[in-house]
């Protein structure tokens, strides 16, 4: 009796696990994978709001880029709304050839996203990656990136370590995107020279007086100066688990000036959460969601998604 009673309870635990650890098919979960900028984190709490209000039950989680894909490879997250080509590419192509993420939809063509400098240092003559190492005592010697592991951290490091534009004795600063803001823009502030992963669309273009620097190669941000795409990454099978979804993410697109209007929401009013600015955005152009919801249903396919989302927005 205790033998059969000991294994019942080793089967419930085994249940257990699969259950928290398993992939969420045929399940009306939608669970996204976000890294802490500023322009994927309202893209993800702008999904996450829609969809639970029509029905479905939405998560994620905050986590490196690297991690974001094993996640995605091993099935445990959905979506990733950032995934900024080609500097991902190092990161992202070997799981889109195995054919265990899918590159879904670009999301928001016409980004940018390379090594920039205050304005003030670009008109002084630091205007081209070639001319970083010139000018290697002003900078002291460093580029400052976000947090480690993101893919710009990587290929700057991979500069670094191949002496690539005689940078071989340069150093990189991994913090996070606010740190590095608040140091570049007091170093900008005090007219001092900086090199620092920059994009666009965010914030820090109008906070910050900077300009991107020319000269980015196709090993490192790309051959045309930086301009990137933002794609919607999902999890093999997603499309087809959740078509109505699969549906909402393929119009589920940003311009660059609404990103550029939310972020500077943000900066304007640090009460504010991603959630909130995004929201507000949309109540002022329902154009845009209404774009989004054109033809998708709620979670149980009872009705348009368009009104009960309106309601939702109301509400809110």
């Amino acid at each position: 009796m205790q033998l059969k009673k000991r294994r019942s309870m080793a089967l419930t635990l085994l249940a257990v696990v699969f259950l928290f650890t398993g992939t969420a098919y045929g399940t009306q979960e939608v669970r996204f994978g976000n890294v802490s900028w500023t322009g994927v984190t309202v893209k993800t709490e702008l999904g996450k709001n829609i969809l639970d209000s029509i029905g479905y039950k939405t998560s994620s989680k905050t986590l490196p880029v690297p991690i974001i894909y094993q996640a995605l490879n091993t099935g445990d997250i959905d979506i990733f709304l950032g995934n900024w080509m080609p500097s991902m590419a190092t990161i992202a192509d070997k799981f889109f050839k195995k054919g265990t993420v899918v590159k879904y939809v670009a999301n928001m063509p016409g980004a940018k996203y390379t090594l920039a400098a205050p304005a003030c240092a670009v008109d002084g003559g630091l205007k081209d990656f070639s001319d970083i190492a010139r000018y290697a005592d002003k900078l002291d010697h460093k580029i400052y990136g976000i947090e480690s592991g993101n893919d710009g951290n990587l290929i700057i490091q991979s500069m670094i370590d191949a002496n690539k534009f005689g940078l071989g004795d340069f150093k990189l600063v991994a913090t996070s995107e606010p740190i590095m803001l608040s140091e570049v823009k007091t170093l900008s502030k005090e007219g001092k020279w900086v090199v620092f992963l920059g994009w666009s669309p965010h914030y820090m273009n109008q906070i910050i007086d900077m300009k991107y620097l020319t000269g980015s190669t196709a090993e490192t941000f790309g051959e045309n100066d930086g301009t990137a795409t933002v794609y919607t990454n999902i999890r093999k099978g997603f499309d087809k688990d959740m078509p109505n979804v699969g549906h909402f993410l393929k119009n589920f697109t940003f311009p660059i000036t609404m990103i550029n209007e939310i972020s500077l929401m943000l900066q304007e009013n640090k009460q504010l959460t991603h959630a909130e600015a995004g929201m507000a955005y949309l109540k002022k152009h329902p154009e845009v969601y209404q774009g989004w919801l054109k033809g998708v249903t709620t979670a149980d396919g009872s009705e348009p998604a368009l009104p009960v989302f309106e309601a939702y927005l109301q509400k809110y």
